[in-house]
C-alpha cells in the first residue's frame, strides 16, 4: 500500500481512489467563485482614493465601507454552510453567483457613503453562499492525500491569482472610468459560474440533514459584529463605555451560541472540532496570516497613491508581482512538505511575510517603491505558504463526512482576518495619522481639523488652496500617514513573529 493511502486509510479505512480527469475539471470550476471573492476584495483598496474624493466619506465610514463586507460574510458564512448542506452545495453555488453579481451593480451606482456600506453588506451576504460549497465539495472530489494537497494549493493559488488580477482589472478601469466600474468587473467570473458549474460540479449534500436552528444563524452573526465594532472603536478613540459595552455583548453572544452548538444534536457548528490540536492551529494561523496580509495591503494601496503620488494602475503593477509569487509559493509548499515537517515549512512562510512587512512599512519613509517592491515579494511568498498549507492541514483534520463544517470555519477564519486587519491596522493607521498630524500656522483650524480625517480628504482640501497652504497641508498630510505606517508596521511585525512561535511549537503534526 502506497504512504499516502496509509495516511488515508487512517480516516477511510479503504484503499483510495484517485482522482480523474471529471474531478479535475470540476476543481476548475470551483476556483472561480474563489478568483471572484479575490479581485473583489483587493480590488477596493485601490478604489479607495476615488471613492473618497467622490462620495467624502467620514474615516470611520471609510472603514466600514472597506470591511462591513468581510464582517457579513465572516458571520454567515457557517449559516451559510449549514444550508448548503441541506439544499445542495451546488445549488447554493449557483444561488450565490446570481445575488453576487446583482449585489456587485447596486454598489458599482451607489451615490453615498450610507448607500456604499449597505451595498457592500447584501455583498457580503451573498459572497457568504459562494465559500462555503468550494472547500468541502472539494473535500469529496479528492480523497488521496497528495492529490487533495495539490488541489488546496490550486485552490490558493487562484485565490492569489485574483488578488493580483484585481488591482490591475481595478487600476486600469479607474484610469479610465468612474470609482464604481471596479465592481462591475465581478460579472463576467458569474457568468462563467452559471454556466459550467451544472455541467461540471456534481451536487452534494446531506442526506439525513438535522434540524436547521435558526437561533443558531442568528446568534453567529449578532455575535461577530458587536466584536468587531468594538475593537474598532476602541482602537480608534481609546477606551469609553460604548465601544466596551459593544465588545462585552458580542463575547457574551458568542459564548451563547457555543453553549447552543454543545446541547443541540445537530449543531451548526460541531465545536468539538476545535479539540483536535492540527485544526485549531491552522484556524489561528489561517486567520493572522491573512490579517497581516489583506490589512497591510490595505495601508500600502493608500501609501503609493496618496504618498508616492502614483496613480492606481501603476500602483497596481507594482503590487502585481507579490501576488504571482503568493501563488507560486502556494504551489511549491506542495514539494516543501516533503523536504522538512510542516511546522517549520509555516514557521518559515510566516517568518518571511513578517520581514516582508517589516520592509515594507518600517521604511517607508524612504520614498522609493522598489522597497515596497521587495517587501510585499516576500510578504507574497510567506503568506502564500502559511495559508495554503494551514488550509490543508484544517481539512486534513477531519473526517470527509465533517469537511462541511471544517470548510466553514477555515474560510470563516480567512474571512475574519481579512475583515479585523482592515479594521485593526486600520485603526492604527487613522489614530497614527490623526496624533501626527500637524499642519503649521499656515493652514486654518476649519481647514486642519477637516484634513485630520484621512489623507485623502487632506488632498481634496489642498486643491482649493493657495498653492503655499496646500503645499503645507500635503507635507502635513503625508508625514501624518508614514507616522501611521510605521505604526501598522510594528503591530503587524509583532503579530506574525508571535503566530510564527505558535506554529513551531503547537503545529507538530508529520508530513
Amino acid at each position: 500500500m502506497r504512504a499516502d493511502e496509509r495516511e488515508e486509510g487512517l480516516v477511510l479505512k479503504i484503499p483510495v481512489i484517485r482522482a480523474g480527469l471529471p474531478q479535475w475539471l470540476a476543481l476548475a470550476v470551483l476556483t472561480l467563485p474563489v478568483l471572484l471573492i479575490a479581485v473583489d476584495s483587493t480590488v477596493l483598496g485601490f478604489a479607495v482614493p476615488a471613492l473618497t474624493e467622490a462620495l467624502r466619506p467620514s474615516g470611520v465610514q471609510l472603514l466600514w465601507i472597506v470591511d462591513i463586507y468581510s464582517f457579513m460574510l465572516a458571520g454567515l458564512l457557517v449559516t451559510m454552510g449549514t444550508l448548503g448542506d441541506r439544499i445542495g452545495r451546488r445549488r447554493l453555488l449557483l444561488i450565490g453567483s446570481a445575488g453576487f453579481g446583482a449585489a456587485s451593480a447596486l454598489t458599482a451606482y451607489s451615490s453615498s457613503p450610507e448607500m456604499l456600506i449597505a451595498a457592500r453588506a447584501v455583498l457580503g451576504c451573498a459572497g457568504a453562499t459562494l465559500m462555503p460549497s468550494t472547500l468541502s465539495i472539494l473535500r469529496h472530489l479528492f480523497h488521496n492525500a497528495r492529490q487533495r494537497r495539490l488541489a488546496i494549493a490550486i485552490w490558493s493559488a487562484t485565490a492569489s491569482g485574483g488578488a493580483a488580477l484585481g488591482p490591475i482589472l481595478g487600476g486600469f478601469l479607474l484610469e479610465h472610468f468612474w470609482w464604481g466600474s471596479v465592481f462591475l468587473i465581478n460579472a463576467p467570473v458569474m457568468v462563467l459560474i452559471l454556466i459550467a458549474a451544472p455541467l461540471l460540479v456534481p451536487e452534494s449534500k446531506d442526506p439525513h440533514p438535522g434540524k436547521y436552528d435558526l437561533p443558531s444563524a442568528a446568534l453567529s452573526l449578532a455575535a461577530i459584529l458587536p466584536v468587531i465594532y468594538g475593537i474598532k472603536m476602541l482602537a480608534a478613540d481609546g477606551p469609553a463605555p460604548m465601544p466596551a459595552f459593544s465588545l462585552v455583548v458580542g463575547l457574551l453572544l458568542g459564548a451563547a451560541f457555543i453553549r447552543r452548538q454543545k446541547r443541540l444534536a445537530d449543531p451548526m457548528i460541531d465545536v468539538r472540532l476545535f479539540t483536535n490540536a492540527t485544526f485549531s492551529a491552522g484556524v489561528v494561523i489561517n486567520l493572522f496570516s491573512v490579517f497581516a496580509l489583506v490589512g497591510v495591503f490595505f495601508v500600502v494601496t493608500q501609501y503609493l497613491q496618496l504618498v508616492l503620488g502614483l496613480g492606481p494602475l501603476e500602483a497596481a503593477l507594482w503590487l502585481m508581482p507579490a501576488m504571482v509569487a503568493e501563488a507560486l509559493s502556494a504551489l511549491a509548499g506542495v514539494w516543501l512538505v516533503r523536504l522538512m515537517p510542516l511546522n517549520r515549512a509555516v514557521c518559515l512562510g510566516l517568518v518571511l511575510a513578517g520581514a516582508g512587512i517589516g520592509l515594507s512599512t518600517l521604511t517607508a519613509s524612504h520614498p522609493f517603491p522598489g522597497i515596497i517592491f521587495v517587501g510585499f515579494l516576500l510578504l507574497g511568498l510567506g503568506s502564500g505558504l502559511a495559508y495554503a498549507l494551514s488550509n490543508d492541514a484544517i481539512i486534513a483534520a477531519v473526517n470527509p463526512e465533517r469537511a462541511g463544517a471544517a470548510a466553514a470555519v477555515s474560510e470563516t477564519a480567512y474571512e475574519l482576518g481579512a475583515a479585523l486587519g482592515v479594521a485593526i491596522l486600520g485603526t492604527v493607521l487613522n489614530t497614527g495619522y490623526r496624533s501626527g498630524f500637524l499642519p503649521g500656522a499656515g493652514v486654518s483650524t476649519v481647514t486642519a481639523s477637516q484634513a485630520r480625517e484621512t489623507l485623502g480628504a487632506a488632498r481634496v482640501l489642498a486643491e482649493s488652496l493657495p498653492l503655499d497652504q496646500a503645499t503645507l497641508l500635503m507635507d502635513a498630510g503625508r508625514s501624518a500617514f508614514l507616522n501611521g505606517m510605521f505604526a501598522v508596521g510594528l503591530v503587524a511585525v509583532t503579530i506574525l513573529g508571535g503566530t510564527a512561535i505558535f506554529s513551531l511549537f503547537w503545529f507538530r503534526e508529520k508530513n
